[in-house]
């Protein structure tokens, strides 16, 4: 076992400390362990902090682009170093990293007046997340063929993992859109267009895309992924909006892959 200055320290607690003194530069203990060979301990921390506040920034800049582009990389690196702070990489996989981006966009306060910029996040994140997703076999449809008509009410069935439900006040899909590298075309947005909901979904030829939901529609798929039965699914989707081509939609979700698995 090494020695750091006159302390001897267990693995873990090395490890502990050397975790928290990169993430927190207020931390004015940690350096005494480190052996100085040439640069101080201070210092060292300081190269090795530096290096992690980028690569972390990069990460986040890869998942969220247009929310970069919304803010500028000035505010993004501000933003982005203060997010680090408080919610450190716990994972050695960096496609995990950003997970609460949206969340901290909400309350992070020189952001108040971007009221969109939190959903325009979450569309960002969903879209990676279904973009690194596992790939599925698709619903076995003669199985599902053969279930009885009295007991198709209790099925419940499982969201492919390469899909996610979106809902917001603004247009964030036009957002999106707009603000894609290359675009070419209008790139104004009127706020007061409304709001959105969305089935995001990547296809077996690995294109992802963003279908606009009617409220029966969502209601629907939203009621499924979140486990309840079929029927009860069916009610909130008909209440949502009376005259919903119930059966249409869930085939044509079905078809499109949306589903990859059931059971009673």
């Amino acid at each position: 076992m090494r020695f750091w200055g006159n302390a001897m320290l267990r693995l873990r607690e090395l490890q502990l400390g050397f975790a928290t003194a990169v993430f927190d530069d207020e931390q004015n203990e940690f350096d005494r362990h480190i052996r100085a060979a040439g640069l101080s301990g201070v210092r060292r921390l300081q190269v090795y902090r530096n290096n992690s506040l980028l690569s972390l920034t990069g990460a986040l800049k890869a998942v969220y682009p247009v929310v970069c582009r919304l803010v500028g990389d000035e505010f993004f690196n501000y933003a982005a170093a203060q997010y680090i702070a408080r919610h450190p990489s716990r994972s050695g996989d960096l496609h995990e990293f950003g997970e609460f981006f949206a969340a901290f966009l909400e309350a992070f306060a020189p952001a108040t007046e971007l009221v969109y910029l939190p959903d325009v996040a979450r569309l960002e994140w969903a879209y990676h997340q279904i973009f690194h997703a596992a790939r599925h076999s698709p619903l076995d449809l003669a199985t599902l063929a053969q279930v009885p008509a009295q007991q198709q009410g209790e099925l419940h069935f499982q969201l492919h993992p390469a899909a996610r439900l979106l809902e917001s006040a603004f247009p964030i899909l036009r957002i999106w859109q707009v603000n894609q590298e290359g675009y070419i075309g209008d790139p104004t947005v009127d706020l007061t267009e409304g709001g959105i909901k969305l089935l995001a979904l990547r296809h077996e030829s690995l294109e992802i895309e963003f279908q606009v939901l009617e409220d029966g529609e969502f209601s629907l798929l939203c009621a499924l992924a979140e486990g309840r039965a079929f029927a009860t699914a069916c009610e909130q989707a008909l209440a949502a909006q009376p005259g919903f081509d119930l059966p249409a939609c869930f085939s044509r979700h079905i078809l499109q892959g949306a589903w990859v698995d059931f059971h009673l």
